[in-house]
């Protein structure tokens, strides 16, 4: 058995020593890849020096941020295609023990399927996050899995994730449900929930300014998110991920003029992604 973990970090100096304390470093059949991206941060020395001499990890130091661009870096360029599974984590969370095997075992039990998702298991809203994710068949990129059978496909397909996408896990689930075909070839069965695997993200506190800029940045964020995943919706329906762009933004200035803040306090939120996106472009 071969498997690879991503774990991507992102200005996460604060939080990536818990996130690899968490996870099985010592695992022998196990290649860690840290994929600091785009950070100023000390991320970087902080994972070097909770990896330690452990050869099973490396970490990159990645000048280029974005977590659709280091996806991509590490599925066509890091990753050999003779992996057994895959297992996509954020350098942010805190897993919890054995959820690696649970997920490596639920892909191993099921061939049929393409992707495992881990739970969320703290929060006032994690119950109800859970019964989305199985009604839905979801993933939350803080912890899932791809089976090796599935990233052969996609590393041969050439697919990539548009690199400035706004969270990769919405748009990997539709392929993994779809089994990389538009959007009526959807089997929901192909999505395993996996009550194994969980993970504990950072909650915002009122004690800690930090999480307070950390949760803004994120609302805006989940705004950009929604209004390209109308973008990226109709190109799945339409044509499947054949015909995803490179970037999104090669595409607003024909969507934008369509998009409109949504009513109460979103609107905040998305009139700032709003013009986020058009001075991308």
């Amino acid at each position: 058995m071969t498997v690879a973990v991503a774990i991507f970090a992102h200005q996460e100096e604060r939080r990536i020593a818990l996130c690899l304390a968490s996870i099985p470093l010592d695992r022998p059949d196990t290649l860690f890849h840290i994929l600091v991206n785009g950070t100023t941060d000390s991320t970087a020395d902080v994972a070097r020096k909770s990896a330690g001499s452990r050869a099973n990890v490396i970490v990159h130091d990645l000048q280029a941020g974005g977590k659709s661009r280091t996806w991509n870096h590490m599925v066509h360029g890091l990753l050999t295609g003779n992996e057994d599974a895959v297992i996509f984590m954020d350098g942010d969370a805190e897993i919890t023990p054995g959820s690696f095997d649970s997920l490596i075992a639920d892909l191993a039990a099921h061939p049929e399927v393409n992707a495992a998702a881990g739970m969320p298991m703290n929060g006032r809203m994690a119950a109800t996050y859970r019964d989305g994710l199985r009604a839905e068949g979801g993933l939350f990129g803080d912890l899932y899995a791809l089976s090796g059978r599935f990233v052969k496909d996609i590393r041969t397909r050439g697919l990539r994730l548009p690199e400035d996408l706004i969270g990769d896990d919405g748009l990997v689930a539709s392929w993994a449900h779809t089994g990389l075909y538009p959007d009526s070839h959807w089997v929901h069965e192909r999505v395993l929930m996996c009550d194994g695997a969980g993970f504990l993200a950072e909650q915002v506190s009122l004690l800690h300014p930090a999480t307070w800029r950390m949760q803004y940045r994120r609302l805006i964020n989940y705004s950009v998110r929604f209004f390209q995943n109308r973008i990226v919706s109709d190109i799945m329906t339409r044509e499947g991920p054949d015909g995803l762009p490179a970037r999104l933004a090669s595409l607003y200035p024909q969507w934008l003029p369509r998009f409109r803040p949504r009513p109460g306090l979103t609107a905040w939120f998305d009139r700032k992604a709003l013009r986020r996106m058009k001075a991308a472009i």
